[in-house]
């Protein structure tokens, strides 16, 4: 244990520093003045030139009346650096004014003793002192750990994404932006041959590590249920059943996801798709039309069994699809038509991909919105070939 006595008088250090060797506290450093604690702990604007930070003290004993800075002030300049905050301060001090103990206290102290130093009373405070100290920083230890473990779930989860595709007929990308570390969105898309592809984008109930762990398990399963099963129909309700065989009992929530999955047939030129709860695809046609992918069914999780209405469609010429989470609904107030209105307005001038524009629209930060969901959008470009020219 390292501790640090900060006091004007020689004999307070001496009498401090004696009592704490007999209670085998060897590792012990002294301070005449606030500007010399300042120094040895490399607060701002004190520490000498390529002199290291010092936060391996373990507590400091701070003399209330000192002159130039007294303790209250010097206990304020300590809470203001990042790295000494959490070293727990004792005052000692021969004022019995209780204003001024309470302003000691709000300054940052954690305790005082007063003087004349009674031993037993001084030791029981450290002791204290100390112990919390152990459990805060035990507590910031193991808070660390798991924020680089969360880091190291996001990095995987984030591997799990499909990459874009850019075929002859087919083009498909997307920019995600997770709320946290670890999101409920998911996204990818699969080469069925033939010149068909299936597009699937769905988005996990509620947030955090329980629904991202879902959404894990769903990934896990996806490409074995795309190729499978392919159909639209059949692919969601494989993913229900797939999803209800998690079973947790006495689960205080429900969780369910929100899906869409399509299959774009270039040869065709068709497309056949599934919309379980999720927010309308929009379809940007050559002619200027726009269409919503709105026929939905049920939520994918909430029931053994869903009835499903499969739809399909055509088309002609160039177009492009959007699909989307409700993040992106959710950065205009409103209703649901002015929210999809904001997102035609942004998206239908080209069937080209440009990220840069789509970043600027939906993810670009402002510092005017918390993130409160994850955002996601893909798009697909369906293109001319060079024969059909």
């Amino acid at each position: 244990m390292r501790i640090l006595i900060v006091d004007d008088n020689p004999t307070n250090v001496i009498i401090i520093r004696e009592i704490l060797k007999k209670e085998n506290y060897r590792d012990i450093d002294k301070a005449a003045s606030a500007r010399e604690m300042f120094e040895i702990l490399g607060a701002d604007g004190y520490a000498k030139e390529g002199q290291p930070k010092a936060s391996d003290f373990d507590l400091i004993l701070l003399d209330m009346m000192m002159p130039e800075m007294d303790g209250i002030e010097a206990c304020q300049v300590i809470q203001k650096n990042e790295h000494l905050k959490d070293i727990p301060i004792i005052m000692v001090t021969a004022v019995g004014d209780s204003k001024k103990l309470a302003e000691a206290l709000d300054a940052g102290a954690v305790d005082y003793v007063t003087k004349p130093i009674n031993k037993v009373e001084l030791m029981a405070r450290i002791r204290l002192a100390l112990r919390l100290k152990h459990e805060k920083d035990w507590h910031k230890e193991r808070d660390q750990r798991i924020q680089e473990e969360l880091r190291l779930a996001a990095l995987v989860q984030n591997a799990v994404l499909s990459p874009a595709i850019e075929d002859e007929l087919f083009e498909v990308h997307a920019i995600y932006q997770p709320s946290a570390e670890l999101a409920g969105d998911l996204y990818a898309w699969y080469s069925l041959g033939n010149g068909r592809y299936g597009v699937i984008l769905l988005d996990m109930m509620g947030h955090g590590i329980s629904s991202s762990l879902f959404t894990m398990f769903i990934a896990s399963v996806l490409k074995d249920t795309v190729t499978t099963y392919v159909e639209p129909e059949k692919v969601i309700q494989e993913l229900n059943r797939r999803f209800n065989q998690l079973h947790i009992e006495n689960q205080l929530v429900q969780y369910y996801f929100t899906a869409i999955y399509l299959v774009v047939d270039t040869s065709m030129k068709r497309i056949d798709y599934v919309n379980a709860g999720h927010p309308p695809a929009l379809f940007f046609q050559q002619n200027g039309d726009m269409l919503l992918l709105d026929q939905a069914c049920c939520p994918v999780g909430l029931f053994d069994k869903m009835d499903i209405d499969p739809q399909s469609l055509s088309y002609e010429g160039e177009g492009h699809i959007a699909l989307y989470t409700d993040g992106l609904l959710e950065l205009v107030q409103g209703d649901h038509d002015e929210q999809v209105d904001f997102l035609v307005s942004h998206l239908k001038h080209s069937h080209e991909w440009n990220e840069e524009k789509m970043y600027q629209a939906f993810f670009e930060d402002h510092g005017t919105q918390e993130r409160e969901d994850d955002k996601c959008l893909v798009w697909i470009s369906l293109k001319e070939g060079a024969n059909e020219e």
